[in-house]
Order: structure tokens, then sequence, then C-alpha cells
């Protein structure tokens, strides 16, 4: 499933990669690029104000951050995504979740909506009409299950003898980026969020389903959008006032495929031979089934020339909770680099609250995603949209209890 257990979260340690689905992990290598680009600008010292990627913040621009100067809270994020760069996401297959259920129905030999049973008292709504089915678990979210339950949130899919996860959908997870921006938690304490959103999703025209996409990702009422209380005034007044807006991005298609996915390899034992006397080893012989890979792959720009190839969340080849199988982009290295950035550049940080909080050695990492002053308004962002349109977002909790020595 690609994606670690709940009961092996405590065991990450900031090194084992949470979710590596390939929507998220390109996130995450996105993050590891920006702070690099930080990095750079950073040793260059203070004569370089800008990169193709990104710039340095003025004094008055710290002053109007913010949406126009009508945050709240803390928004004096030393660099910002140039406003001259739109950023764009191609993703070989539907994103698993609520954008690919139309695609998993019409993949069945029988469509017919499965029975769903009946709510208990200790269930948890994933929305606010579609209580999510009983479970053992209180807390569990639907994978690819009871897809006649359409617009909620769900976890990652997995066979059905895998042990349980909470890590949410990256359909559930792109949506909430339209909100957050592609920026993750310690990213968004030295880059401001305001230029980092997605302007479009793009998927293979056998792989989008307009009505799934519309009611996964859109703010229109008329499609069945479950964005579309973010709308509200009073919601955008409280985005705002955490810094932050609801962006949604275009989904659009291309009739290109990616030339290893399913579509695109021949089925197997597929011969045009008519000899008969191949005939019996033909018959004999059962249908393979192509299975996905337990491989994933980051690579950026500015990284290392062949990127990284990781299998269970590690590095491949190494034991998967040994500090020397961490990825460059898993919370470790990632906190390890925001560090440098802060230790290498004089921050208009009137009291030092970046260079206190990325560069402690007595915060754990959760102290700092959940108690920070510089990430109050990202976590009040995502509260917010969680509470009116990604209903039921069960937290995945444990993991981030670590800190840098």
């Amino acid at each position: 499933m690609k994606c670690l257990p709940a009961s092996k979260l405590p065991q990450a340690n900031g090194v084992v990669i949470h979710d590596w689905h390939a929507e998220i992990l390109a996130i995450r290598a996105f993050n590891r690029f920006i702070l690099e680009e930080c990095k750079r600008l950073a040793l260059q010292g203070d004569g370089a104000s800008q990169s193709e990627f990104i710039y340095r913040r003025t004094t008055a621009q710290h002053e109007n951050q913010g949406q126009q100067g009508t945050a709240e809270v803390w928004q004096g994020q030393p660099f910002a995504w140039r406003e001259d760069v739109s950023l764009h996401m191609y993703c070989s297959e539907a994103p698993c979740g609520d954008a690919s259920m139309e695609l998993i129905m019409a993949a069945q030999d029988d469509a017919s909506p499965w029975e769903v049973p009946p709510p208990t008292p200790g269930d948890l709504p994933t929305q606010a009409q579609a209580p999510t089915p009983a479970s053992a678990d209180n807390t569990s979210l639907p994978g690819r299950a009871y897809f006649s339950q359409l617009g909620i949130v769900r976890r990652k899919p997995s066979r059905g003898d895998a042990p349980p996860s909470l890590s949410k959908s990256c359909s559930d997870k792109l949506a909430l980026k339209q909100v957050t921006s592609l920026l993750s938690s310690l990213t968004s304490a030295l880059v401001s969020p305001a230029n980092a959103y997605l302007s479009s999703v793009i998927l293979p025209a056998s792989q989008c389903s307009a009505v799934a996409c519309s009611r996964c990702f859109s703010s229109s009422s008329a499609d069945g959008g479950r964005m579309a209380p973010l709308l509200d005034a009073s919601v955008s007044a409280k985005l705002e006032g955490a810094g932050y807006v609801f962006r949604e991005f275009r989904v659009e298609t291309t009739k290109m495929e990616f030339a290893f996915s399913r579509r695109a390899i021949p089925p197997p034992n597929n011969s045009s031979s008519t000899d008969m006397t191949d005939m019996a080893d033909v018959k004999d012989t059962k249908p393979k089934k192509l299975i996905a890979s337990n491989l994933a792959t980051s690579w950026t720009l500015n990284g290392p020339r062949d990127g990284e190839g990781l299998v269970g969340g590690v590095l491949q080849g190494r034991k998967q909770f040994d500090l020397r199988g961490a990825s460059l982009v898993s919370r470790r290295k990632m906190w390890t680099l925001a560090r440098e950035v802060c230790s290498m550049m004089a921050l208009d940080d009137d009291d030092g609250e970046i260079k206190r909080v990325l560069g402690s050695t007595d915060l754990v990492y959760d102290e700092i995603k959940e108690g920070s002053s510089l990430l109050e308004g990202r976590r009040r962002a995502k509260e917010e949209t969680k509470r009116v349109a990604l209903k039921g977002w069960v937290k995945n909790t444990g993991g981030g209890s670590f800190t840098l020595e």
C-alpha cells in the first residue's frame, strides 16, 4: 500500500517516510528542492536576492504579507516562490481515493454498490450525510471499499489483510493542498505559501473521470464539489486571517500515457502465433497479472544526479528503521536542511523565532509542527478546511517524537 501502518509510526523516528505514493513523494521532493534553493541563496549572501524559482522577501513584503495584509498570525517567511513560475502536476494514474472511485467501479465485474453496514454509535462520520462503514476500529476510514459512498475522506487503498493505516488518500491530500499550498510544515516556516499553489493537475484521458474530479476537488455546488463550503464568506475570512486562501486547481487531460503504465504494456502471454504445436503450451498457461513495483523513486533538479530509490519508505538496500536509510525527503533530513538554511543567513526575524524553533536541539518534531507560533496559521487553515469540507479527517499520529542533535 506504500504507506506506513499505524502500528509502525512510533518507530519511524523521522527516518521512514509515512506515505510514498507517487503524488505525495513528488510533493516531498518539491519541498526538498525549495529548501535547497533557499540554501543556495543563503550561501551567496545578502547580495543574492533571487534564483530562477524563489526570491528573498523585503521588509515591505513582510509588512504586507498574508494575502494583502489580512493575516492575523505570523507570516514573516524570509523567502517566497516566484509569481511568474506556475506549478503543475502530472499523474500517470488517477489519484487514489475519491477522484478514482468511478474508475474503480467501472473496473469491477459487478459494479453494484456494496451493502453498507449500519453505523454504530462510536463510528466517526466521514461526511455529514455519509457515515464510515462500521469497523472494529472506530477511527478507521474506508480505502477503496464501499465505493457507493462518494465525496468522503478515505485512507490509502490496500489489500484486505494489510495492517491498518490512517494515511489519507492522495485525492484527499491534494484537495487539502488547495488551501495549505504545496509547502510542508517546515518549509512553510521559511517560504511564504502565497505563490506555491498548484495551477493544474494533468491526468491521462483514460484515467480522468470528470464527475469524480469535480466532486473531489472543485468548489462547484452544481457539480457536487465537496470544497464548495470554502467559498462561504466567513470561511474565506478565517482562511485569510490565517494567511491562506482556497486556490482551486484545474484538472486537465492528455492523450499521452506514461511509457510504463498498465495500459502501455502489452498483455502478458499475448502471442500472435497460430501454430497448433504451440497451442498445448498456451492452453495450460494461466494469464499473468501485472503487479505494481514496490520501488519508488525520488529526483530533483538540484539533488543527486540519479535521484534515490526507495523501498518501504527508506533508501533501497537499508533496513527500514536504520538512521542510514533516511531519504533526503524524510522528515529528519528535511529538518536538518531547514536548520542549515537558518544558520547561514541573517533573518529579518525580530524575535529570532525561526532560528530558535528550526535550530532547536530540545524541541521534538511534533512540538514544532503542532505548537510553534510559526505554523499557527497553517494549523488554523488546515483545521477549518477539515471542519467544513473534508469532514471526518482522522489524524494520523505518531512518528514525530524525535529531535535533532
